[in-house]
């Protein structure tokens, strides 16, 4: 045995440049949700405020790309075997969910996604919680696994840094161990400014060490009830312009709905004459989200660029704030 071993020695896993370009594609294989959203063992984090739509969004992207067809505004090249592991509906509401868009795409994904029933309770935080879903996965023969949502698969502490990077790496294990591609919804902060994607999301400095891409959906207008934007970032690919989505509540499918408005129109400058002119409008004061809503109706502009204006008002002593009423200074 001793004799065989010295005869087959292991394979050096540190190969030239002339090597590698003979044994590796010189160009990466083609994404699996175009252009550049989903890469082969990539992994997709989708954020957004509470009831934008996440959950309805991924299982469109799930079916579609089970399906291999092109839906809800996305190029899906091929199908591809997909698990869902979600833990927000018990397992009857989310069949009739999954019924309900079936209905509007015919019988092409029914053995190409698979649902895993027994989801619920399982911390990829814990051993016995990863082993549950790196056998799921490969009981499906999973290319793509949903998780739906990240926060029931842990119980660590989303604030902190350390925390997030344990459950990071719990992330990437699953994913190597399997060779699948993950779609992981996330919870995003409170406040985020029209410029963040990656980086509103809860623990971002953690998830920017494992995420490939992030898909952000927010709502344009209160006006627009059915309508959610979509906002890109890539890591190996170059972003794309925002996006307008609409969903029909009856099939629960979305529909493109053409390019969201320039982010640099939406960024309306405020004037501090405006946020004067706000505050005389309600009177001689006024409490903090009576003058932000004022200022937003004056000037049409976003909740943050009104917070920001009062803000440099009251450090520029154009307001005064006393026992939480605004007024202007005498």
């Amino acid at each position: 045995m001793k004799d065989t071993a010295s005869k087959n020695p292991p394979q050096s896993t540190v190969v030239s440049l002339a090597q590698l370009l003979t044994e590796q594609p010189a160009a990466p294989p083609p994404s699996w949700i175009e252009p550049g959203l989903l890469p082969p063992q990539g992994i997709l984090f989708v954020g957004g405020e509470p009831k934008v739509g996440k959950s309805l969004l991924v299982a469109n992207l799930a079916l579609s790309l089970a399906a291999g067809k092109d839906r809800a505004g996305f190029s899906i090249p091929d199908a591809r075997r997909v698990l869902v592991c979600q833990f927000e509906l018990p397992v009857p509401q989310f069949v009739s969910r999954l019924a309900t868009m079936r209905r509007g795409m015919g019988t092409a994904a029914d053995h190409n996604l698979l649902v895993d029933t027994r989801a619920g309770g399982h911390l990829l935080s814990a051993p016995q919680g990863l082993n549950h879903f790196l056998n799921a996965a490969r009981e499906a023969a999973a290319e793509v696994i949903v998780l739906d949502p990240l926060y029931s698969t842990h119980d660590r502490d989303e604030n902190d840094t350390h925390s997030m990077a344990a459950l990071c790496q719990s992330l990437l294990r699953l994913r190597d161990a399997c060779k699948a591609a993950l779609i992981v919804v996330h919870h995003v902060r409170k406040s985020i400014g029209h410029r963040e994607i990656g980086s509103a999301f809860r623990g971002s400095s953690a998830l920017h060490a494992v995420g490939d891409s992030y898909l952000l959906l927010t709502r344009p207008s209160a006006s627009l009830a059915a309508t959610v934007e979509l906002r890109f970032q890539f890591r190996y690919a170059a972003s794309q312009p925002s996006r307008l989505l609409q969903l029909d509540p009856h099939t629960l499918w979305f529909s493109a709905a053409g390019l969201a408005p320039s982010q640099a129109a939406e960024r309306k400058k405020v004037e501090q004459q405006d946020v004067a002119e706000a505050l005389a409008g309600l009177g001689e004061q006024a409490r903090y989200n009576q003058l932000r809503q004022q200022v937003m109706d004056l000037t049409a502009c976003s909740k943050r660029t009104a917070q920001l204006a009062i803000r440099e008002a009251c450090q520029q002593g154009l307001l005064v704030q006393a026992d939480g009423q605004y007024r202007l200074p005498q």
